[in-house]
């Protein structure tokens, strides 16, 4: 839905509500004209309620209106009297149209200053359980979300097994574009295996049908600094095709929100603008080699000949440093795959007495991988030798022809929501005919360390910025498999230069040191 077509929603959702409420206004002392004020409606009945003016922001926060809707649907029986069970089912079940029985049919009187203790137990924990939803649901959406690694694509700066804290707040919260949606949950809901939000996935329907329609147009909190080149960022996938979260089936007519799509973290290298290219398996912007901090590591792959027995991935691991041990790639196993080395860890493997040779899996130049951007003949690239190619920047205009049509296709389509024809050798976008294309927003180019084992742009092509969600800053947890804890990676910051120093033991004293004084406070204030 456009502003305009939200605008005029909302507008209706205010007619209802005042065509549903003014005489429960009228009993409550005020006039039956504020029930249909947008805004000023909400600041009174917060008064008739006995609540905060501020639950009106709430509201209108998305996601987390849906849990404040049923909180006002009950409290504003509760405040003509109605505290009973049912009452309160049949407020949150009817999604608050008992309010038209209260209005014209019930007998009720308004409760002046009504006791908001809840009456029971059960009441406590209920209104307990409610705020604490409201309340952690404002922290994942607007300020920081957990996420796991679930990959080796940026090994050495982030492991299998890490739990991050994201910032939303660094690059701007984005408002959730789907208003319908179980909180803090992404794309389904654990342990169900049911979809977390209301969503028509048939491409061909997805602009008819009447929950779509409720989609949110992408609007951004401002942020208080831009992406920067190297950052390590989490975004929704573009060319998401997963049906299910675990079970990758590539059907390109499934269709899902921008902020439902799966999330990904990489490491941004290429910024709007820029020109990239891949040369080698390195990265050069505008010419130039992309220095990483030294924190990151490249990886490589490569085949290794050896002399006799087996490799051992636990050896390779604890005496080499490669995560992903090694796999023989014969019957004979007379030569090994490793899928992932740095440099660090190839200087200390070749002077094993079992290396015979080794050989680095890289790709010719010129030689086409058909899964490589932009799956184009007339681009024969690959995952090692991709490029050059223009980054596209937020008011920037390229010429448009049927030589570079690959390379911006999707952009023009899909992430700008234009029509695109080709007649001949003319190009209509928009049913015009056109020689040049200014972008409507920044794009990103993102890449792993791992360089062959890592599923980035070089698959998929550039990353929007409405697709941007967060960045990565802290560690907070890290296991390589239960029951193995990394400690040392406990409570570090994922950016920064020189080793990460973990901060796990100053927040075990701050936190202890925290009980005990409200401990101490308590013993005083009980000897009092």
């Amino acid at each position: 839905m456009t502003i305009t077509q939200w605008l005029i929603f909302l507008l209706i959702i205010q007619i209802i509500h005042g065509l549903g409420t003014w005489k429960l206004y009228q009993k409550a002392g005020r006039q039956a004209w504020e029930a249909f004020i947008p805004i000023y409606n909400g600041v009174i009945l917060m008064k008739i309620i006995n609540r905060p003016w501020w639950w009106i922001i709430l509201l209108f926060l998305p996601i987390v209106n849906l849990i404040m809707l049923m909180v006002v649907w009950v409290e504003t029986a509760r405040s003509f009297g109605k505290n009973t069970y049912l009452d309160t089912f049949l407020a949150v079940v009817s999604l608050g149209f008992y309010n038209y029985y209260l209005n014209y049919v019930a007998d009720v009187n308004y409760v002046k200053g009504r006791d908001l203790m809840p009456k029971s137990g059960s009441g406590e924990w209920t209104s307990s359980i409610l705020f604490a939803i409201v309340a952690a649901t404002i922290v994942h959406t607007y300020f920081m979300q957990p996420f796991t690694i679930p990959s080796s694509s940026l090994e050495k700066s982030l492991l299998v097994g890490d739990f991050l804290f994201v910032s939303k707040f660094h690059y701007g919260a984005r408002v959730p574009m789907t208003t319908i949606a179980a909180p803090m949950v992404h794309d389904t809901i654990p342990g169900l295996n049911i979809k977390s939000y209301a969503f028509n996935d048939k491409y061909e329907e997805r602009k008819t049908t009447w929950i779509n329609k409720l989609q949110l147009p992408y609007m951004r909190i401002p942020g208080f600094q831009k992406i920067k080149r190297n950052d390590i960022v989490v975004f929704n996938q573009p060319a998401d095709t997963l049906r299910d979260m675990n079970i990758f089936k590539p059907d390109r007519n499934y269709y899902k929100p921008i902020d439902k799509k799966t999330n990904l973290v990489k490491r941004c290298v290429g910024l709007p603008g820029d020109s990239l290219e891949v040369r080698n398996g390195y990265v050069f912007i505008n010419g130039k080699q992309n220095e990483l901090p030294d924190r990151a590591k490249l990886q490589f792959s490569y085949y290794v000949k050896p002399k006799t027995h087996q490799f051992d991935s636990n050896f390779l691991a604890t005496r080499y440093d490669i995560t992903d041990g090694a796999y023989p790639i014969d019957r004979q196993i007379s030569s090994y795959y490793i899928p992932a080395m740095s440099d660090e860890a190839l200087a200390k493997f070749k002077d094993n007495p079992n290396v015979v040779d080794i050989a680095i899996n890289k790709q010719k130049k010129g030689n086409p991988n058909p899964d490589t951007f932009p799956h184009h003949p007339d681009y024969p690239w690959n995952v090692d030798f991709f490029g050059p190619l223009y980054i596209p920047q937020k008011g920037a205009t390229i010429d448009i022809n049927l030589k570079v049509l690959p390379l911006y296709k999707r952009v023009i389509t899909e992430y700008e929501g234009n029509t695109l024809n080709v007649k001949g050798n003319q190009i209509l976008i928009n049913g015009e005919v056109v020689n040049t294309y200014t972008f409507k927003q920044d794009y990103y180019w993102m890449m792993g360390d791992n360089r062959h084992n890592s599923v980035d742009a070089r698959r998929w092509g550039f990353i929007p910025y409405n697709h941007v969600f967060g960045k990565a800053v802290f560690i907070w947890m890290s296991w390589d498999g239960f029951p193995n804890p990394r400690l040392e990676r406990f409570f570090t910051t994922v950016h920064g230069e020189g080793k990460a120093t973990s901060y796990f033991i100053p927040f075990l004293v701050l936190l202890f040191g925290w009980i005990g004084f409200n401990q101490w406070k308590k013993r005083k204030a009980t000897k009092k």
